[in-house]
């Protein structure tokens, strides 16, 4: 089965879902890209990595950590059944120590081939970098320095979820975003923005000043990882999605998957 949406599917934004989506899709547009570029330059997957605490890691889609955090906790012991002294020793309080994990994301480098030169970087927001404030900081310091610099940055927001990535001027309201900023226009950059109801825009990659740019048709590419992967068995198009859709969408959005489920 392929996704009932036009463009991006907001099932796939569930919490406990797309860590898995995100690293699939980021890889699938690095396939995508490679012959695009290639001789002269090759796409390369690097990670980032944060240490996050584990209420931190269930709030940024790592559902397997929920065990230790909720009802798998150790049992406090009960107070012996028999009487004891009146004088002892006191008992032993349990407490819970402040635990980190890592947590990692992916992202693109374009790179020249003859030197490994980063001309281009692609980042696919996750919510590590979106909504935790601690990941969020680090990101945005590493957006500015990309800023300050000569390299080109493609950024892809396709969670409703969280604040945008800060932009200068009146905010820009939209369910996605996907912003282009070429080293060469700064302080100017191309902001494609959509809702749920149309197709994830087709974008081209700047590479180097004057050169022509690939064209990355984005919804092919998650459309066709959607039908691949079989992300259809993973959804319960019978609930609402999350984070919930506003009332008319959500009314668009169950018309739709009836539809296709008679289909």
């Amino acid at each position: 089965m392929r996704s009932p949406f036009p463009g991006m599917d907001p099932y796939l934004e569930h919490p406990a879902l797309w860590p898995d989506v995100h690293n699939r899709l980021i890889a699938a547009i690095a396939d995508t890209l490679a012959p695009l570029v290639a001789p002269r330059y090759y796409v390369g997957l690097e990670r980032r990595t944060y240490l996050l605490s584990l209420d931190d890691l269930v709030f940024v889609g790592r559902p397997d950590v929920a065990v230790l955090t909720g009802s798998a906790r150790v049992a406090e012991p009960q107070a012996p059944a028999y009487e004891v002294a009146a004088v002892s020793a006191p008992s032993p309080l349990w407490v819970e120590l402040p635990t980190e994990d890592e947590v990692s994301d992916n992202y693109l480098e374009i790179r020249l081939a003859d030197g490994g030169k980063v001309i281009t970087v692609l980042e696919l927001l996750s919510p590590a970098n979106k909504l935790h404030e601690r990941g969020r900081e680090i990101y945005e310091s590493k957006r500015s320095a990309i800023f300050g610099s000569r390299t080109n940055l493609i950024e892809i927001d396709l969670m409703r979820a969280g604040e945008p990535m800060p932009l200068r001027g009146k905010p820009v309201h939209s369910d996605y975003r996907i912003l282009i900023s070429r080293s060469w226009q700064r302080p100017r950059a191309q902001l494609y923005h959509f809702n749920l109801r149309a197709p994830i825009p087709a974008i081209t990659v700047p590479l180097q000043r004057g050169e022509d740019e690939p064209m990355l048709d984005l919804n092919a590419v998650l459309h066709d990882l959607y039908a691949r992967a079989r992300y259809d068995l993973m959804l319960d198009y019978n609930q609402p999605p999350v984070p919930p859709l506003n009332d008319a969408d959500a009314a668009w959005a169950h018309e739709l998957i009836a539809n296709a489920q008679r289909a």
